[in-house]
């Protein structure tokens, strides 16, 4: 690894995906030949700004060892229970010789476009502040539980997306202090957020989706074989 890195990226994969219904994680899944984890890898390894890329895996994990990913300067690390403390892992990981900026992607968003990564990264570090990939919310949002009782107004509304960059320091200890006292984290952001740090919204594709259900598959192979027929 390079003494003198300044970004390093973080995909936790440890999760079971347990909404597809499989009896293997779904990150493993196939599209158009190569598995989720191989695609988003591979979108990572070709933004020139990472110079290497730490993969959290479950310690049971049987098919991480299968890839051949020897292309990609990537190491494993061991995940943990929860998203959160698999990026926590991974940041501890690196203390020996630590990165400025650590920019965390899902393993099961294989569609992000690297333009979107780029730009990112380009906000960020022009900025000097954290950030994360976001698209605008279109749809109509209704409040309630069985029963519509409140229709949101969209014009603040944004979904978080992957990647979230931060600086590394600021996200380990935001992390660190959040899963200590329990706090409820769904993703850096929040973990940045319950400290009072700023974090940049950078409008990214809204087609950058998160494999979860066995829809998302079927629309995500369909994506794929879009953007090689453009490509």
């Amino acid at each position: 690894m390079n003494k003198s890195i300044s970004i390093a990226a973080v995909v936790p994969a440890a999760g079971v995906g347990a909404r597809m219904g499989l009896n293997h994680p779904k990150q493993y899944i196939n599209i158009n030949g190569k598995t989720v984890l191989e695609h988003t890898l591979d979108k990572l390894s070709n933004v020139s700004h990472i110079e290497h890329i730490f993969v959290a895996i479950s310690e049971t994990d049987e098919y991480f060892s299968d890839l051949d990913l020897r292309h990609i300067a990537l190491s494993r690390v061991n995940g943990g229970k929860e998203r959160a403390d698999s990026v926590l892992n991974a940041l501890k990981s690196m203390s020996d010789n630590p990165p400025k900026w650590v920019l965390v992607h899902d393993a099961a968003r294989p569609m992000v476009d690297i333009s979107d990564i780029e730009e990112l990264i380009t906000q960020c570090l022009a900025s000097g502040e954290g950030g994360i990939l976001a698209s605008k919310v279109k749809d109509t949002i209704k409040r309630g539980a069985s029963h519509s009782e409140e229709t949101v107004p969209r014009e603040m509304l944004w979904q978080a997306l992957t990647p979230q960059m931060f600086l590394y320091e600021e996200l380990l200890s935001a992390l660190s202090v959040g899963l200590s006292k329990g706090a409820t984290i769904t993703d850096e952001a929040s973990a940045m957020e319950l400290q009072g740090k700023p974090v940049r919204l950078v409008e990214g594709r809204s087609d950058n989706i998160k494999i979860t259900t066995p829809e998302d598959h079927a629309l995500a192979c369909f994506l794929m074989s879009q953007q090689k027929k453009s490509s």
